[in-house]
């Protein structure tokens, strides 16, 4: 699978509850992208997961890999093969950010062989949009949303993940330096509810694609 396209790749990354759908969409409606967005609610682990965390992560990161490889692969050739834009909640290559947190060693290493035999030759975005915020405000906001499956997210869980992505962009903005990542403060910029706010994220955006030389 090629990795050249000319058209913009938007991936919207960050911890559980920053609001990464809700600004994937924004940003597809604004500019006619068709959206990807990740599956959620179909993982039939996911509950458990939450529950049990060391007994279900296994099952649970499988469905997501398996998942995001299909969804990535057909977005592939139905869209950025033919030049045209794409903006996802997501980002496959957190999978391991999140594999390194959960599996047990023996695991791990099983499923980092799997995982990186599917995503070898798959798209990366050409924009990253990190949304980052406080736990309190994670907490809130997961709490806001009422998705029964996360009311048992443990704070420190969050609070790891939080962390865990903090790491993951530096690292990912050092391995893939001609990649512009974006960063906004979730405590600090209210894009749901203030048009302002989202203006300020839109205008970066622009600046990016340009920037970058993308076909809109």
């Amino acid at each position: 699978m090629s990795q050249q396209y000319d058209a913009p790749f938007i991936a919207v990354e960050g911890p559980i509850g920053v609001g990464k759908t809700s600004l994937a969409t924004r940003l597809g409606e604004h500019f006619n992208y068709p959206i990807l967005k990740e599956i959620v609610d179909e993982n039939p682990f996911l509950t458990k997961f939450y529950e049990d965390i060391q007994e279900w992560s296994f099952q649970t990161e499988m469905f997501f890999l398996c998942n995001r490889y299909k969804q990535l692969e057909d977005t592939y050739e139905k869209f950025l093969s033919k030049g045209k834009p794409i903006v996802s909640d997501y980002h496959i290559f957190k999978n391991l950010l999140f594999a390194k947190q959960t599996l047990k060693e023996d695991h791990f290493h099983k499923y980092d062989r799997i995982y990186r035999i599917l995503t070898n030759d798959l798209p990366r975005p050409n924009i990253i949009i990190y949304l980052h915020a406080s736990l309190p405000t994670l907490l809130d906001r997961i709490e806001l949303r009422g998705r029964q499956m996360e009311q048992s997210i443990q704070p420190y869980y969050l609070k790891q993940l939080a962390e865990d992505y903090q790491q993951f962009i530096k690292d990912h903005q050092r391995v893939y330096p001609d990649i512009p990542i974006l960063s906004f403060n979730g405590d600090e910029l209210d894009f749901v509810n203030n048009d302002h706010h989202y203006q300020i994220i839109l205008d970066q955006v622009r600046a990016a694609i340009k920037k970058q030389e993308l076909l809109f």
